[in-house]
C-alpha cells in the first residue's frame, strides 16, 4: 500500500508538470493511454482475452465518463494548485464514499459515521478557505469535483466486481478514459514535446504499478487497517512540493489536513466494528 501511494503520488507529479503544456483532456487522455498497454499486457498474461469482452457494459460505460470527470478535474486542479492542498481536499473522498453508500447501495451508516462524515466536510471548508491563499476558487472545487467523481466510481466498482474481473475493470475504465477524453481533447489538441516523452512514460509506469500494488494490497491485506496508510499521500505531496515548485502548505491547510484526515481514520475504525471497508478499489487520480 505505501508503494502504491507512492507510485500514484509519482505519477501525479508528472501530471501537474504536463497540466502546464498540455489542456486537462489531453493529459487525461495521455493518463488512460500511457498506461493502457501495460495493464492489457497483464489482463491478457493472467485471465486471457475473454473475461475482458463479457462485462456489464452499462457500468463500465459509466465508469469512464466518471474517470475522464475524475482526471480532467483534478488536472485542471493541479495546475492551479500545490500537490498538497490538492490532496488535501481530496481525502474527503472517502467520507464521500460511505455517505453514497446508503443512497446507492443500501447500507446503514449510525449517526457517529454521519458526525465523522460532517467533520470531514468541515476540515474541508477549513482548506477551501475564501480568505488567506485563497483556495476557495474552480481549482478548489475541482478537486471536489473530482473527489466526488471518483467517490461514486468506487461505489460502482463494488457493484461490477460482482460479476467482472479486476484486470477488465482497470483495463476499461483507462480505455474509456483514454477513447473520451482523446475525443474531447481534440478540438484544442497540442502537439507533443520530445522532451515530455519520459514524463508520459513514467505516468504510464507509475500509474500501472500503482494499479497492481493498491490491488495486492486490499488482496492480501485487511482493508480497514490499509486504507489509513493512503494519507501517507500528503507526505509525498509536501516533500514534491518542496522538492520540485519549492512550495509549502501553510498552516491552515495543515489545519484542515488534520481534520479530514482525523475523521476519516475514525470512520474507517467505525468501519471496521461493523465489519465493513470504506475503500472500493478504484482508480487513482
Amino acid at each position: 500500500m505505501l508503494a502504491a501511494v507512492g507510485m500514484f503520488a509519482l505519477m501525479d507529479a508528472g501530471l501537474k508538470t504536463l497540466s502546464a503544456h498540455y489542456p486537462p483532456f489531453q493529459v487525461a487522455a495521455m493518463r488512460g493511454l500511457s498506461s493502457l498497454p501495460v495493464v492489457l499486457a497483464w489482463a491478457l498474461w493472467t485471465v486471457g482475452p475473454m473475461p475482458l469482452l463479457r462485462v456489464r457494459w452499462p457500468l463500465h460505460l459509466l465508469r469512464g465518463a466518471l474517470g475522464i470527470a475524475m482526471m480532467a478535474s483534478f488536472v485542471y486542479a493541479l495546475k492551479r494548485l500545490p500537490l498538497s492542498t490538492a490532496y488535501s481536499i481530496f481525502f474527503v473522498a472517502p467520507l464521500l464514499i460511505t455517505a453514497l453508500s446508503v443512497p446507492i447501495l443500501g447500507e446503514r451508516v449510525g449517526p457517529r459515521r454521519w458526525t465523522a462524515i460532517a467533520i470531514g466536510l468541515l476540515g474541508v471548508l477549513v482548506v477551501l478557505r475564501p480568505t488567506g491563499a485563497g483556495v476557495l476558487s474552480t481549482a478548489g472545487l475541482a478537486v471536489l469535483v473530482a473527489a466526488v467523481a471518483y467517490a461514486v466510481s468506487a461505489i460502482t466498482v463494488r457493484i461490477i466486481a460482482r460479476s467482472d474481473t479486476t484486470q477488465a475493470i482497470t483495463f476499461w475504465l483507462l480505455a474509456l478514459m483514454a477513447l473520451g477524453a482523446g475525443a474531447l481533447a481534440l478540438p484544442d489538441w497540442v502537439p507533443l514535446r520530445i522532451q515530455h516523452g519520459w514524463i508520459i512514460g513514467g505516468i504510464g509506469i507509475a500509474g500501472a504499478l500503482g494499479q497492481y500494488t493498491i490491488t495486492e494490497a486490499f488482496r492480501l491485506g485487511e482493508a480497514s487497517l490499509i486504507a489509513p496508510l493512503e494519507y501517507t499521500a500528503l507526505v509525498w505531496g509536501v516533500a514534491l512540493d518542496l522538492a520540485l515548485w519549492g512550495v509549502l502548505p501553510d498552516a491552515v491547510t495543515w489545519l484542515g489536513a488534520a481534520i479530514i484526515i482525523a475523521s476519516g481514520l475514525y470512520l474507517i475504525r467505525r468501519e471496521n466494528m461493523h465489519g465493513e471497508s470504506v475503500h472500493a478499489e478504484a482508480e487513482h487520480p
